[in-house]
């Protein structure tokens, strides 16, 4: 099989990130040895973290509101008719690109599961049991539990999207992170209704503990192909590194009873999660954008958090420098309404954190900040009353370890300014600590960042809280997004980002093509934020020098500056900004946008500008449900015939 060649070959096209020039810190390696583990192994035995099912007055201690909503949300799957994945539905992704009719089964499987499952630990009469045998031996009896994107695990040819596996393979079982998900909520099943499964039929149990085994664990034993375990070319991994890993180590310390099994397992993902920790630059930026900080420094987070229960805090890194500002990053890049975010790279425009694990990650690292930020969005998200679908072991972690959270000032991190240095991302508010006024975001950076949009010098301005110019964000993934025909989608190219389209061309793909002398500043009430984004451009662009400016001048408004040298003129060369506003040309030189509750004008000059307002339709159900129907482009086209300029654009309340 192909395995690691051709795995290599591709996702370094897909997901290269830069092992920065820090020492590696091997931080888990370093602290913590084999001969501890096996230490803690020893005195710490069964992995008990919640109450059993049995001890009723723990479970009945809880919210009765939200008792009566879990209980109810498990009542909908009584008598549950367990769709199957069909063969067909596999081969949908590799005969037209479409990934989400398996997963749509597979997501009604794991919503039903979690829902029986909670509704019966939370009730604990056993009217749910049935109904959890039932999913229990269709999943049992179902070949793979991943996602069809990710047959290029068994190997492909050439490119990702093409496979040399279409269906699932029972004799080479595969671990993506939707069959480290399932067998990690299975094992949760596992652990607490293997004596309620015993009183129906001990083959119940054995059976679900056999299919774990051959289906995740023996693979992860025996196995070191997988790229997320060992990373690709010297150890670069992304966000599937931790997400398994974390998988991996609930399903071993629930499950394995062999101690050496034990042992070799949980040092197998402290290794794994320290090559995740190395990759990561020193100001903790997740270059995968916000929306994939959950999956990824919150993932770790999960990892280090069962440790440290396991341990009973013997081995924890909460200390540590990078581990700290992986954990803020999260509300460092925080707007405002409670789901606005940084969103550059895949990332969409409105995104709902787990508030719970913002909250016991704020806890673990002795951050007020961001445990005020998990109380505000815990409160957003009626916690208490509620429970939101997720994983098992999660939504317990929520449950009970979340008491203090009432008492924990509900704030929004709405901080002045910061820089990300390594990710070169740059934000300003016109007034710390409320959303009135503008919020400025800018970044410069390299265009092979993960899950990278070609967006080197690309902004987002906000006013009152609310988007004005905008990253689109991302839709819903297809063969495409994951492949080399990755660019041909509008959403990653700079075309559809607030850049500058040159002699008829848009910024390219790859670590060569990058801003150059980035640069912050404040003086007096402005911030400013400046980098050369020519070296974005193709060669073919024959742009020599192009200095965009952001300024934020606390009061005036916000002005983008375009600095440029070209070598010749060789097509149209235009400025575009992306907008979900309604606008309109009041007067040459003018355009008014009706902002949610303002209105605003934007200014340039005439002369060198030709302004056209290009609606956009939007049809895809991810992009849809945060743009509704269209969004716009307001496209600026270039006037002289010069090769050098200066272009100045102003916004400011009207």
């Amino acid at each position: 099989m192909m395995y690691l060649k051709g795995i290599v070959l591709v996702l370094l096209f897909l997901f290269s990130v830069e092992l920065n020039a820090q020492v590696k810190r091997d931080l888990l390696g370093t602290n913590f040895s084999r001969k501890m583990i096996s230490t803690v192994i020893e005195e710490k035995g069964e992995w008990q973290p919640f109450p059993g099912y049995l001890e009723r007055d723990a479970w009945e201690a809880l919210p009765s509101d939200l008792r009566r909503q879990a209980i109810e949300q498990g009542e909908a799957f009584l008598d549950f008719e367990w769709p199957t994945v069909k063969a067909t539905q596999y081969l949908e992704f590799t005969r037209t690109g479409d990934r989400s009719k398996d997963a749509a089964v597979m997501s009604q499987r794991k919503k039903a599961l979690f829902s029986l499952a909670m509704a019966e630990l939370l009730e604990g009469k056993g009217r749910f049991i049935d109904d959890l045998i039932n999913g229990v031996f269709a999943l049992c009896e179902q070949t793979y539990w991943g996602s069809s994107a990710h047959f290029y695990l068994y190997g492909f040819d050439d490119n990702i999207s093409n496979p040399t596996t279409v269906v699932p393979d029972l004799d080479d079982p595969i671990i993506d992170l939707v069959v480290g998900d399932v067998g990690a909520d299975l094992a949760w099943i596992y652990h607490f209704f293997k004596d309620a499964f015993d009183e129906v039929s001990p083959v119940i149990a054995k059976r679900l503990k056999h299919e774990i085994y051959q289906k995740v664990l023996i693979p992860y034993y025996e196995r070191n192909d997988f790229w997320w375990i060992t990373g690709w070319d010297e150890g670069r991994v992304n966000n599937w590194t931790p997400w398994c890993s974390y998988n991996m180590l609930v399903t071993i310390l629930l499950m394995e009873e062999d101690q050496q099994r034990k042992l070799d397992g949980i040092h197998k993902a402290m290794q794994s999660v320290d090559l995740f920790i190395n990759s990561y630059p020193d100001d903790g930026a997740c270059s995968e954008g916000p929306g994939y900080w959950s999956h990824a420094g919150g993932k770790m987070f999960d990892f280090l958090e069962v440790l440290d229960m396991y341990s009973s805090g013997e081995m924890t890194i909460y200390d540590q420098s990078i581990v700290r500002e992986m954990g803020r990053y999260i509300y460092r890049a925080y707007i405002s309404e409670g789901n606005y975010y940084l969103n550059f790279a895949d990332s969409q425009l409105k995104i709902n954190h787990n508030a719970g694990r913002i909250f016991r990650f704020g806890k673990a690292i002795e951050d007020e900040t961001m445990q005020q930020f998990g109380a505000f969005l815990l409160a957003q998200q009626a916690h208490g009353g509620l429970i939101r679908e997720s994983r098992i072991g999660e939504a317990l972690l929520n449950l009970f370890y979340l008491r203090e959270w009432e008492k924990t000032p509900a704030n929004e991190p709405l901080i002045g300014t910061h820089y990300f240095e390594n990710l070169e991302a740059f934000i300003a508010r016109e007034k710390e600590g409320t959303t009135d006024g503008f919020y400025l975001a800018a970044k410069g950076g390299n265009n092979n960042e993960q899950h990278n949009h070609n967006d080197v010098g690309s902004f987002m301005l906000y006013y009152n809280g609310n988007p004005v110019f905008l990253d689109v964000g991302v839709g819903t993934y297809t063969r495409e997004t994951f492949s080399r025909d990755r660019y041909s989608i509008w959403t990653m190219q700079s075309n559809f980002h607030n850049l500058p389209l040159v002699n008829g061309m848009g910024q390219k793909a790859g670590r060569q093509f990058e801003a150059m002398n980035t640069m912050v500043s404040k003086r007096g009430n402005t911030y400013a934020f400046e980098t050369d984004i020519s070296r974005a451009y193709p060669q073919e662009a024959n742009v020599k020098k192009w200095l965009r400016t952001y300024k934020l001048k606390k009061g005036k408004g916000v002005t983008i500056s375009d600095d440029f040298v070209l070598d010749s003129r060789d097509g149209d060369t235009s400025l575009h900004l992306m907008t979900g506003l309604e606008c309109q040309e009041s007067k040459p030189g003018s355009i008014l946008i009706k902002a949610k509750d303002a209105d605003l004008e934007l200014n340039y000059n005439p002369k060198q500008l030709k302004f056209t307002l290009e609606p956009i339709p939007i049809d895809d159900p991810r992009l849809s449900s945060n743009h509704g129907e269209k969004i716009y482009r307001l496209a600026f086209t270039y006037l002289p015939t010069d090769l050098s300029d200066e272009i100045q654009m102003e916004i400011k309340p009207k």
